[in-house]
């Protein structure tokens, strides 16, 4: 029986190249695409050698053409860390708006199944905690995150769009705050600058307090949420991270322990719609599809600390990134 074929965007990113790796795993043909503005082909380089993996440097925002069938596409090309979006603003835009567009038209024309990545960040800064799929959110649309929630929030609404009037099959992800290897050291989220910061022997910069609370998921645990997503009978959005919540403040403690080092915490203003809070709901994740984290946070940073130690000098160097440094998400 010949391969089922799947288009997976953002391929060369952290989550869209464990996505690989595991449709691989589970004998798909895999069709990679990336334009590499926050990808790195390093993520998915051990994958080029296979005959069920081919890629394809291209920006989705443009027009895409997939030669022959096409049975799954997993739409997660798009910038997702602070520092990224703010530089490249029009690009998180377009590929939210244009290139999630261009994908469901590919959809239609394949009889293909789209699942699309969304976010907790159309929560935006939220009321409710932990934060239901029901709750609409509180957000700011000309912010300096707007750009991504709002692109994010106009993808749910045309893939639902697409979905309703096209019979389009679909499903929505909203992710939480992930984490594990093949994250970017200095992409400016939290987890990551805390390490980063710990390896360097740097003191760990904390927006505000510290009081704000973040919810970090695995990588390995996302994936598998997104794996049985796909193959469920369920159209809205669901979402998929670990409720486990913790501060700000003792996650930078938690670092700390683990590094082994002596470093402090230095405390700096607030980001503009910072949210004060971070944690999912994931009751429906646990009814529809029967999944929950399995992997604790002790055990997931311990990996990926690992990684990051084993990075080359020059990449655990520091980078300026100017005013963006100081979004943490």
């Amino acid at each position: 029986m010949a391969r089922k074929r799947i288009l997976i965007t953002g391929a060369a990113g952290f989550l869209g190249s464990h996505l690989c790796d595991r449709f691989i795993n589970e004998d798909f043909h895999v069709i990679a695409m990336d334009n590499l503005i926050t990808g790195d082909l390093r993520n998915i380089e051990h994958l080029f050698k296979l005959e069920n993996f081919e890629f394809y440097n291209h920006d989705v925002s443009k027009f895409v053409h997939i030669p022959g069938e096409l049975d799954y596409i997993l739409h997660f090309a798009s910038p997702a860390s602070p520092i990224d979006y703010l530089k490249i603003p029009i690009q998180t835009l377009k590929v939210g708006s244009l290139g999630t567009h261009n994908l469901l038209g590919l959809a239609r024309a394949k009889n293909a199944r789209m699942l699309i990545a969304s976010t907790s960040e159309i929560y935006g800064d939220p009321s409710v905690n932990p934060q239901p799929e029901e709750y609409w959110g509180n957000v700011n649309t000309v912010g300096p995150r707007g750009v991504y929630d709002e692109a994010k929030r106009f993808q749910e609404s045309i893939t639902m769009a697409y979905h309703t009037f096209h019979g389009v099959e679909t499903r929505i992800v909203r992710i939480f705050n992930t984490y594990g290897p093949r994250m970017r050291l200095n992409d400016g989220r939290v987890l990551p600058a805390f390490i980063g910061q710990a390896i360097r022997g740097e003191d760990l910069t904390v927006f505000g307090d510290g009081s704000q609370t973040r919810s970090f998921c695995y990588v390995s645990d996302l994936i598998e949420g997104i794996y049985r997503l796909l193959f469920s009978d369920y159209a809205y959005p669901v979402n998929i991270g670990n409720p486990s919540e913790i501060t700000i403040k003792q996650f930078g403690e938690e670092i700390i322990k683990l590094t082994g080092t002596k470093q402090k915490m230095i405390f700096k203003d607030l980001p503009v719609d910072d949210p004060k809070q971070r944690r999912p709901d994931i009751t429906k994740a646990k009814e529809l599809l029967g999944w929950e984290p399995k992997v604790s946070r002790e055990e997931g940073l311990k990996i990926t600390y690992e990684y990051f130690k084993s990075l080359p000098t020059d990449v655990l160097e520091k980078v300026e990134h100017k005013d963006f440094t100081t979004y943490n998400k």
